[in-house]
């Protein structure tokens, strides 16, 4: 299989080669006295546990009004965060505001690294002495030698080649699809496409939005055809993948699904891939840095980093920073950076978020106790709500709109931020509250957190199924 790829890979950058479309990075070097100090783990502001500044990931202020919007479902555009009536740059922090205290359960920083003094200080040193930047798109000269550091790094934690950086996970994981997509349609000139030449994508039903349009953005040039599998079932995936008859056939799945909190059946697909020969790709975006010995993600955990092709992640979840990425082969990158439309077009990343996801990818490396604390706290609460949950992120199906956003209200008056999720980021009727854990969290707060819990699944609001389906749970 992996054989075939390459053929089919190196196949399309002749072609790519021969159309004088073949794109080069070029870092452009910058001072390094601030790279240097971001290298010195020595230097890095380290803890082996709890400390203060973890506290503000997880604790937050809303203005007043806010809250009262909230609580009445009154759509907001971000106004009542300011001053009514007063100079919004000279008087937003200076004028008196009411604020409430919310304990945040709705957050992607699982490692409370948004806050670490290392983080911090890797993005004000970068800004105080190398400006924003980044000047263009990577292809032009938005690449540095702080980029390189960056991806080299992550391709190092995913135990991959290559890496290559993205704006964000959503035009990470649009590139993979469409560059993916394009091997079904990069042939020799004056060649008629056959359909058995075309590339067959397998999708998990419950996949990211990012992921199903990156799907359809390649549907459009009719180099694909895709199969819907239903959600982690491999009996399905089996029989769509043994009467496929097109050789070129690649699975993508998260790694850890953001809405349900459940993971991809790693070892089956990795049974499933050596029987079928497809290409696995992974969406980490929630395990990178989380799930893994070393944080190196769902692969890791499951013991298989080997067998997947190509893993998308983001830096904006468990790192706390900003920006996507992309780990594969050298082959690989060289075709995404070629073919990979959301980042040809794209400014890259600043370089003072390069340098903070950098120091946030080392304090996660060092600060292990960080990930021991996560799956410490998902194991609390599965312990005191008797709800087996296999990660951090939690998923109560209450049924109807108007029921998640009933128990999204209580929950936001006993003092937690705590979101409804509704269509059309899930199915109708089976909304949710979405709760996901951090390391910044102390048992006392999954105490509390069940204990609201508890009083809001036996409100007489709740209609019968969805009193049923959350009692069922807790």
């Amino acid at each position: 299989m992996e054989r075939s790829w390459d053929v089919w890979v190196n196949q399309a950058l002749e072609r790519l080669d021969s159309l004088k479309v073949l794109r080069s990075l070029r870092p452009i070097s910058l001072p390094v006295e601030t790279l240097d100090s971001a290298q010195d783990i020595q230097n890095f502001v380290t803890s082996e546990g709890l400390q203060p500044w973890d506290r503000s990931s997880v604790e937050v202020e809303i203005e007043e009004s806010t809250f009262h919007k909230w609580v009445h479902d009154v759509p907001s555009s971000g106004e009542d965060s300011k001053c009514i009536g007063e100079d919004v740059d000279a008087k937003l922090y200076s004028c008196p505001r009411k604020l409430r205290k919310l304990l945040l359960f709705s957050g992607n920083d699982y490692l409370a690294l948004s806050s670490h003094p290392t983080v911090r200080r890797a993005i004000i040193k970068a800004a105080e002495e190398l400006g924003m930047g980044p000047r263009g798109s990577a292809l032009i000269c938005g690449y540095t030698n702080y980029h390189r550091l960056l991806e080299s790094s992550l391709a190092d934690s995913k135990r991959k080649e290559e890496c290559l950086l993205c704006p964000s996970g959503f035009a990470a994981n649009m590139a993979v699809m469409v560059t993916i997509g394009s091997l079904g349609y990069l042939l020799p000139a004056g060649r008629k496409q056959l359909k058995e030449e075309k590339v067959a994508i397998f999708s998990d039903a419950l996949n990211h939005a990012s992921i199903i349009d990156g799907i359809l953005l390649a549907e459009r040039k009719k180099g694909v055809e895709v199969f819907v599998y239903r959600h982690c079932d491999m009996e399905h995936l089996n029989a769509l993948l043994s009467t496929c008859t097109m050789e070129k056939k690649v699975v993508v799945t998260d790694g850890l699904f953001s809405m349900d909190g459940d993971f991809a059946p790693m070892v089956e697909l990795v049974e499933l891939r050596q029987r079928h020969g497809f290409l696995l790709v992974i969406d980490d975006a929630h395990g990178t840095f989380v799930c893994g010995k070393s944080g190196g993600g769902v692969a890791e955990h499951f013991g298989c980093e080997k067998y997947v092709d190509i893993c998308v992640g983001t830096l904006s979840k468990a790192a706390g920073c900003h920006g996507g990425f992309i780990a594969c082969s050298k082959k690989w990158k060289q075709l995404l950076q070629s073919r990979g439309r959301s980042f040809i077009f794209s400014t890259a990343l600043p370089v003072p978020i390069a340098a903070a996801a950098y120091a946030a990818l080392n304090v996660a490396r060092k600060e292990k106790w960080r990930r021991k604390a996560i799956w410490t706290r998902v194991q609390e609460f599965s312990t005191l709500t008797q709800i087996h949950i296999n990660s951090p992120i939690i998923s109560l199906i209450v049924g109807d709109e108007e029921t998640a956003l009933q128990a999204s209200r209580y929950m936001l008056k006993s003092g937690f931020h705590v979101t409804a999720i509704r269509p059309p980021t899930v199915p109708p009727n089976s909304c949710r509250l979405r709760i996901t854990l951090s390391a910044a969290h102390t048992f006392d707060d999954i105490k509390r957190l069940k204990d609201a819990l508890f009083l809001c699944s036996n409100l007489s609001a709740f209609n019968a199924k969805a009193i049923t389906n959350m009692v069922s749970r807790l």
